[in-house]
């Protein structure tokens, strides 16, 4: 039935209806009766499943066919329904004049730059689930298409039935997509689009447009990153619904009328939706999307394989299936230690290279080392009591220059006297590390994988890009150079 609900020659287009009728009575009787089932956990046990229908998981068209409500014409917005802003420019619908959901009392609404008049129409109303039923009440049952009994024509929808209709029965390589003849971008998928407009359009519409044009851009491109994101703040969202009417207004001061279809207008409601469903990607299209080659069957085909392939899987214990493959990016197993700076969170990758590094980069690189971890901050501490006590007029350059010859020295005398607290991890760590670093062109990080600079110079994704949070809540940006491996006494390293 899937290869048939899709779009094509042979789908069944306005007879959908005939196709979905099954479904919709196996969910209605799922509900409101429910059926037998036998606990899994328990054998002797049978309770009674319930199942509903969360959401779909449509491009627009797809929402017009499954829901009835059209999506052409002036009241093509489901959401704002009768109420949509809507007029006829040059021959084609603009979905114009979004200033109605600003407040009353906005200073736009009286702003003539726009189109040369005042707004003082309300925001849409919002429509209850009773006033969705009272409008399909007042729908009538037609037959699609020319017909005779409407004189050989299609029939014109009446007034109360306002759009409704009822019938009987992270991307691709994108340089390859760019014709440096004319300019153009083209045969760009709707996943390479979402990538330009979030990552590339706010950095290259900067120095081509001025800033009342750049900055209404980066605004859009923002709330799509935002929205987007793995994880949506409902607060968030509902500060981005008031910001979104602004950004709306500011795009009509930009662009004529005729470039507000259906879709930009429809970006308004896309925090709501976010509220009510939760992340996007959970929902979005991308996951199904069909192959080009075979429009009309490659989605079921996709299916039926997944499907087979997930059933055999489970009977494989021996060979790697799709449920027991470790992730591309796996970190490995970490190697468990009673010091923090041991535990490398960190896994290399690629050809491993011996490195000498010079006396004042080993010795900034040890003094970072030690002055993270948590374990070291006693005698941190005491180090900084002894320069005070001496009065050193600089100490904390004292403190960089001075912390590891002292550090060796203090855990060396603890150990002659077999202090407890001196572990053979602790004196590795004072024993200061190797002349001799491993280099590593790649490394993963919490299931990310970074490369160094000069190894991203030759490919076309770039993945060398770091941040580093500051003392003071700032953010240094910068790129990863080199990515080494200290080696301590007893085997113990720690990747910088």
């Amino acid at each position: 039935m899937l290869s048939l609900l899709i779009p094509g020659p042979q789908s069944p287009g306005k007879d959908m209806d005939v196709f979905l009728r099954p479904l919709i009575e196996e969910l209605k009787e799922l509900w409101e009766n429910g059926i037998d089932t036998r606990d899994a956990g328990n054998d002797r046990k049978v309770f009674k499943m319930r199942a509903a229908l969360l959401w779909t998981v449509n491009d627009f068209p797809a929402r017009s066919s499954l829901s009835g409500w059209s999506g052409q014409g002036y009241k093509a917005c489901p959401t704002c329904n009768e109420d949509t802003p809507s007029m006829r420019v040059i021959g084609k619908t603009a979905y114009f004049g979004h200033r109605r959901f600003l407040p009353s009392t906005h200073r736009w609404r009286s702003n003539l730059d726009f189109d040369g008049r005042t707004e003082r129409k309300r925001p849409p109303r919002r429509f209850s689930s009773v006033d969705i039923m009272d409008q399909l009440r007042r729908v009538k049952t037609s037959i699609p298409g020319k017909h005779p009994n409407y004189g050989g024509v299609k029939r014109k929808r009446g007034d109360d039935e306002l759009n409704w209709r009822k019938k009987n029965g992270f991307a691709a390589n994108l340089s390859k997509n760019v014709a440096q003849n004319d300019s153009r971008i083209v045969g760009l998928k709707s996943h390479d689009c979402h990538v330009i407009m979030q990552r590339l359009l706010p950095v290259g519409c900067r120095s081509l447009v001025n800033k009342t044009i750049s900055s209404t851009i980066i605004e859009l491109c923002t709330f799509f990153n935002q929205l987007c994101a793995r994880t949506v703040n409902v607060t968030d969202m509902v500060k981005a619904q008031d910001q979104l009417v602004i950004i709306l207004c500011k795009l009509e001061r930009i662009f004529p009328p005729a470039f507000f279809d259906i879709m930009i207008h429809l970006v308004l409601h896309l925090p709501e939706e976010a509220i009510l469903g939760g992340p996007v990607y959970m929902r979005w299209m991308y996951p199904f999307e069909r192959n080009a080659a075979k429009p009309e069957g490659s989605i079921s085909e996709g299916y039926v394989v997944d499907e087979a392939l997930t059933f055999c899987s489970r009977y494989f214990d021996d060979i790697e299936t799709r449920f027991n493959r470790p992730d591309r990016n796996d970190d490995g197993i970490h190697r468990t230690s009673r010091l923090f700076v041991f535990e490398s969170q960190c896994k290399p990758m690629g050809k491993q290279s011996q490195v000498y590094v010079e006396k004042n980069v080993r010795d900034m690189a040890e003094f970072y080392i030690l002055n993270n971890p948590p374990e070291i901050e006693t005698y941190l501490n005491q180090h900084k009591e002894e320069l005070q006590l001496r009065g050193c007029l600089n100490p904390d350059e004292a403190h960089r220059n001075e912390f590891t010859d002292w550090f060796f020295e203090k855990i060396y005398a603890m150990n002659r006297v077999h202090a407890p607290e001196v572990t053979h991890e602790l004196l590795s760590l004072a024993s200061k590390s190797n002349i001799f670093v491993s280099s590593y062109p790649a490394c993963i990080v919490n299931g990310v994988r970074f490369v160094t600079h000069a190894r991203d110079v030759r490919l076309k994704t770039q993945n060398s890009g770091v941040s580093v949070p500051g003392t003071e809540n700032e953010i240094f940006y910068g790129q990863l150079q080199q990515i080494l491996e200290f080696s301590y006494l007893n085997d113990f390293s720690k990747m910088v």
